[in-house]
C-alpha cells in the first residue's frame, strides 16, 4: 500500500502523536504563560506547529539520508526517545526540558512546546513504519486538538483539577511507553541485516 489511508493506522499514529505532544499535560505551562501574557495565539501557534511538523516529515527523511542516517536507526533511537519520555509522564520526573517558555506566546508554544524534539523524533521514527499520507492526517487531527486545548485551557484545567491532569498524563505514558517497546522491537532486527 503505497499512497492508502488506512484508518487504523492514522488511529494509532494519532495516539502516538497525542502522548508524545502531552498538549493536556502542558495546560498548567499554558495558563501560566496566558496569565503572564494575556492573551495566547491559539490559532498561529497551532498552524506555525503543524507546519513544522508536516515540513520536518518531508525534510527530516532527506536530513537522515544527507548524514547517513538509515530509518530503522532513527527509528530504534526514537524509540529511546519515546521510552523516556513515557518514564517522565509515568514517574512524573523530568529527565530533560526545553527552554523555560517565557519569552514570548507563539514561540514557546508551537516550538518546543507542541512541536518539540521528541515530536521531531517521534515523526522521523512513524516514518519508517506508516505511510506519510497517514502521519499527514494523524499530525492535522492532532492539531485540531491541540487548538481545542489551547481555546480552552483554563475551563479544562478547572474541570479536571490537578490530580485529573495528573492521571491523564500516567494513562498516555504508559500508552507511549508499550508503543516505544513496540518501535524498538520492529525496527532492531533490520540493524542486524
Amino acid at each position: 500500500m503505497e499512497f492508502g489511508i488506512n484508518w487504523k493506522d492514522i488511529f494509532t499514529i494519532s495516539m502516538i502523536l497525542f502522548a508524545v505532544i502531552d498538549i493536556v499535560g502542558s495546560i498548567p505551562i499554558i495558563v501560566d504563560l496566558r496569565s503572564k501574557m494575556g492573551h495566547i495565539q491559539s490559532e498561529k501557534a497551532t498552524i506555525v506547529a503543524a507546519v513544522i511538523m508536516i515540513a520536518f516529515l518531508f525534510v527530516g527523511e532527506e536530513i537522515l539520508k544527507l548524514i547517513g542516517i538509515d530509518a530503522n536507526s532513527f527509528a530504534v533511537a526514537g524509540s529511546f526517545v519515546l521510552f523516556f519520555l513515557a518514564l517522565e509522564m509515568i514517574l512524573g520526573i523530568r529527565l530533560y526540558k526545553e527552554d523555560n517558555p517565557s519569552t514570548a506566546s507563539i514561540v514557546p508554544i508551537a516550538f518546543p512546546l507542541i512541536a518539540g524534539a521528541g515530536t521531531m523524533t517521534t515523526i522521523l521514527s512513524l516514518r519508517a513504519a506508516y505511510d506519510k499520507i497517514n502521519i499527514i492526517i494523524a499530525i492535522l487531527i492532532n492539531v485540531i486538538v491541540v487548538y481545542g486545548v489551547l481555546k480552552s485551557s483554563g475551563k479544562i484545567e478547572k474541570l479536571l483539577g490537578a490530580n485529573g491532569l495528573g492521571v491523564i498524563r500516567k494513562i498516555f505514558g504508559v500508552v507511549l511507553l508499550a508503543i516505544a517497546v513496540k518501535l524498538f522491537a520492529a525496527n532492531v532486527k533490520g540493524l542486524f541485516i
